[in-house]
C-alpha cells in the first residue's frame, strides 16, 4: 500500500460492490478505520439497487486478514487503559453482525491467512470461499485473549467438539476443515480465484460457483472425530487434557502439548464462552457476551503478555499469570462474563 492509498479499496465492477482490506504490510489487520470503511460501504451499497452483491477480499500475497491491530490495542491498553479498545471491539462486532445480517450476498474470498478479525469479516458472509491456500483460526488463547468477532458463536456450532478443539489449542485449518467446521462454505482452487472474483462482475455469485468451485482437498479433522469428541466433550479444561494424554493417540498427545502453552485463563474463560454460546440464540447475543470477555481481558495481565511473547519480543515464552489452570480462580471466570463498567454492547436489544 503506498501512503497515498487508504486501508479499505472500496469501488465498483458491474453489479458488484468491491472491498480490498489493503494493509499488506501487516497482513490487512483491521484497525477502526477500516472498521469505519467497510461500515460506511455497506451502508450505501444496501440502498444501491445497481449493486447485487459484496465481494470481499485482502491486498497482497499472504492473506485476506490476520486478525485485529493487536500491537495497536496493547499500546492503547498500556498508554490509556483500553477505552479505544473496547470503542473499537464495539464497532468491529457491530459489523460482524452487520456482515451477517446484509440482504444483498457477501462474498468472501478466504485465501491465504484467516485469523481472528479476519474470520469476523469472512466467516459470516452468505458466501465463504476458502482456497488450497487457507489457513483459517482463532489464535486468541495463545495471546491471553478469549475468542471473539461471533468466533464463539461459529466454533460452538461445529460438529461434536471440534469447534472447542480449534478454540483450545488455536490451531489453523485449512479449506475442507474449515468447510467441515462451518467456517466457510465453497472451495475454489487458488489459481482459478482470480478468474472468480472476476466473473462476479456480471454473474450470480451461484453461476460463477458453478463454473469455478471444486472439491477441496482431503482434510484431516474427520478422521480425528472420536477422540475429539469423547475428549473434548468434558467440563473443564483440566479434564480434556487429562483425557488427551490418556488417549494415546499422537494426535491427542500433540493437542494436549499444544493447549498447555496457552493462557490457563483465556482456556478457562473461553471453555466456559463456547459452552455458554451454545445455549444462546442468535449471534447477536453471542457477540454481547463476547464484548464482555473482550473488555475484561483489558484488565487482565495475560493479555499484554501474551501479546509481548507473541508479536513485541517474539520470545514465544510468555509467563501467564496465574501459570496454571488450578490457580485460576471461578470468582476470575465470572468476572469475564460480567456487564463492563462503561456498559454493554447490546447489540440486537430492542427497547
Amino acid at each position: 500500500m503506498s501512503r497515498t492509498e487508504p486501508p479499505v479499496l472500496v469501488s465498483t465492477d458491474g453489479r458488484v460492490g468491491r472491498l480490498v482490506l489493503n494493509r499488506p504490510q501487516a497482513l490487512n489487520a483491521l484497525n477502526r478505520e477500516m472498521v469505519d470503511r467497510l461500515s460506511e460501504a455497506l451502508d450505501a451499497w444496501e440502498r444501491d439497487a445497481g449493486i447485487a452483491a459484496v465481494v470481499l477480499s485482502g491486498a497482497g500475497e499472504r492473506g485476506l486478514c490476520a486478525g485485529g491491530d493487536i500491537r495497536g490495542i496493547h499500546e492503547d491498553v498500556r498508554r490509556g487503559g483500553g477505552a479505544e479498545s473496547a470503542r473499537f471491539w464495539a464497532a468491529e462486532y457491530r459489523l460482524n453482525a452487520r456482515i451477517a445480517r446484509y440482504p444483498k450476498p457477501y462474498v468472501a474470498l478466504m485465501d491465504g491467512v484467516v485469523m481472528g478479525g479476519g474470520v469476523g469479516v469472512s466467516a459470516h458472509g452468505g458466501v465463504r470461499v476458502v482456497t488450497e491456500r487457507a489457513k483459517v483460526a482463532m489464535p486468541e488463547t495463545g495471546i491471553g485473549f478469549v475468542p471473539d468477532v461471533g468466533g464463539t458463536w461459529l466454533l460452538s456450532r461445529a460438529p461434536g467438539e471440534l469447534g472447542t478443539h480449534l478454540a483450545l489449542t488455536a490451531g489453523a485449518v485449512g479449506a475442507a476443515d474449515a468447510v467441515l467446521c462451518g467456517l466457510a462454505d465453497h472451495f475454489v482452487p487458488a489459481d482459478r480465484l482470480a478468474d472468480f472474483a472476476a466473473a462476479l462482475a456480471d454473474a450470480p455469485p451461484a453461476a460463477a460457483l458453478a463454473r469455478y468451485a471444486a472439491p477441496p482437498p482431503a482434510g484431516e479433522l474427520a478422521g480425528h472425530r472420536a477422540w475429539i469428541d469423547d475428549c473434548y466433550s468434558a467440563e473443564t479444561v483440566t479434564e480434556i487434557l487429562r483425557r488427551l494424554r490418556d488417549h494415546g493417540g499422537t494426535a491427542a498427545k500433540e493437542a494436549a502439548a499444544a493447549i498447555e502453552t496457552k493462557s490457563p485463563t483465556s482456556l478457562k474463560v473461553t471453555l466456559a464462552a463456547l459452552r455458554r454460546a451454545r445455549g444462546l440464540s442468535s449471534l447477536e447475543e453471542a457477540l454481547n457476551q463476547e464484548y464482555r470477555t473482550s473488555v475484561a481481558t483489558l484488565s487482565s495481565p495475560d493479555f499484554a503478555e501474551g501479546v509481548r511473547a507473541q508479536l513485541i519480543d517474539k520470545d514465544r515464552r510468555p509467563h501467564w499469570s496465574p501459570a496454571t489452570l488450578d490457580a485460576v480462580s471461578e470468582a476470575e471466570v465470572a468476572r469475564h462474563f460480567a456487564a463492563p463498567e462503561s456498559g454493554d454492547l447490546g447489540l440486537g436489544v430492542r427497547t
